[in-house]
């Protein structure tokens, strides 16, 4: 089964990077930290998963579970992923976990490194084809955007045409649902909070990802 998946998606992200050229990143540069996230899964209670995964703004969100009582939440964001690595992991990050919702971020390091909207969308759409083949036709799936960052404000305008692209595309699909993360973290002019992240201007701190937990709660079930 791991075989078969992994050859689909690559021959599928091969025939992305066909249409939409782009330098790809070699997938396998994960394969050791998945391996130790998913090592004790044979333990992990597997009723009602609510499944988060994308890259380490879900990675980094190290106490998610306490933001959300009551509900059995999996984490299962690695490293600086791109969509096309959460594609790739596909029958280890989603597949076995049968969630019945499933919240992804990812974009924002598809962004920084060249991408256009266009590629990661025909990415997202394979993600979907295989969530809608392999986990259910009716699993809620919630794509919550890519965030400002100080490190990257740079490439707001990319930013924001991105999201409203992935907004639009989000609207035609079957139980699919797009979660503004971007809008919250803005102050009264427009700009991007300052004191929301970590040193790096990247990742969020604790001020930053209750905002998060204040936006994503109302979507959790």
């Amino acid at each position: 089964m791991t075989v078969r998946f992994r050859f689909i998606v690559l021959w599928a992200a091969l025939l992305i990077n066909v249409a939409f050229p782009l330098q790809a990143q070699d997938p396998l540069r994960f394969e050791k930290e998945v391996e130790e996230l998913t090592s004790g899964d044979k333990s992990l209670n597997k009723k009602d998963i609510i499944l988060f995964t994308g890259s380490s703004s879900i990675r980094m969100w190290s106490d998610m579970q306490s933001y959300f009582p009551g509900h059995n939440i999996v984490n299962r964001g690695f490293g600086g992923s791109e969509t096309n690595d959460l594609l790739f992991y596909f029958d280890k990050i989603i597949l076995p976990y049968k969630p019945k919702q499933i919240f992804i971020y990812e974009g924002d390091n598809d962004l920084n490194s060249g991408k256009s909207a266009a590629e990661i969308l025909a990415s997202s759409d394979i993600l979907i084809e295989l969530i809608r083949k392999n986990v259910s036709e009716e699993v809620q799936v919630f794509f919550i955007s890519p965030k400002p960052s100080i490190a990257r404000w740079h490439l707001k305008a990319k930013y924001e045409n991105y999201n409203q692209q992935l907004k639009m595309w989000t609207a035609k699909q079957k139980y699919v649902t797009f979660i503004d993360v971007w809008t919250p973290l803005l102050d009264q002019r427009g700009t991007v909070m300052k004191d929301i992240f970590l040193e790096d201007g990247l990742h969020l701190n604790k001020k930053g990802y209750a905002i998060w937990a204040k936006v994503i709660g109302k979507f959790i079930r």
